[in-house]
């Protein structure tokens, strides 16, 4: 499997492995020529017992592998992302800054960042996130929407696709 190219989904705390979000961006990694993995974490309600289940998921050898992450699960896989070392993080509204995280600013670990994150987000302040993105100096869109993105899904397969065809240049 080491050829392969694998895309990890990982929800939100409050959605599933087969959300809208993650339906739509599958049929893109799909359309890219990657295979796509989305782990159920509905039953782990905190983001430290998330974190070993998806390293669990991971097969030993992905070859080339892609972590997405909404919400909570973009916090779980940018906490993945130093044992993993995956060539792409891509992050819609992740869990930035705040309290009852075991780290609140988990450095992304990845060849490339990408973070998508809304400027109504009432859940994840957009400005844990911009300054975040400062900080590590990661590309950020903010878009016109709340934390669930959904009114701007479109938008994100588009940058989801240029994303994952930008890594094969």
């Amino acid at each position: 499997m080491t050829d392969a190219k694998l895309v990890v989904f990982a929800h939100g705390k409050e959605s599933g492995p087969w959300g809208a979000k993650i339906q739509a961006l599958a049929e893109v990694a799909g359309d890219c020529g990657y295979a796509v993995l989305s782990p159920d974490f509905s039953d782990l309600s905190d983001a430290a017992g998330r974190v070993p289940r998806l390293l669990e998921q991971i097969p030993k050898k992905p070859g080339e592998l892609i972590l997405v992450g909404s919400s909570m699960g973009g916090y779980v896989c940018l906490a993945a992302s130093p044992v993993l070392k995956p060539r792409g993080l891509f992050l819609m509204a992740p869990a930035i800054g705040l309290p009852g995280y075991e780290r609140t600013d988990p450095a992304p670990q990845a060849e490339r960042t990408l973070i998508v994150h809304a400027w109504q987000d009432a859940i994840v302040p957009a400005a844990n996130v911009i300054a975040f993105a400062q900080r590590h100096q990661t590309q950020l869109h903010l878009l016109d929407s709340d934390h669930r993105l959904l009114n701007v899904l479109p938008l994100i397969c588009l940058l989801f696709r240029e994303f994952l065809r930008a890594g094969e240049k």
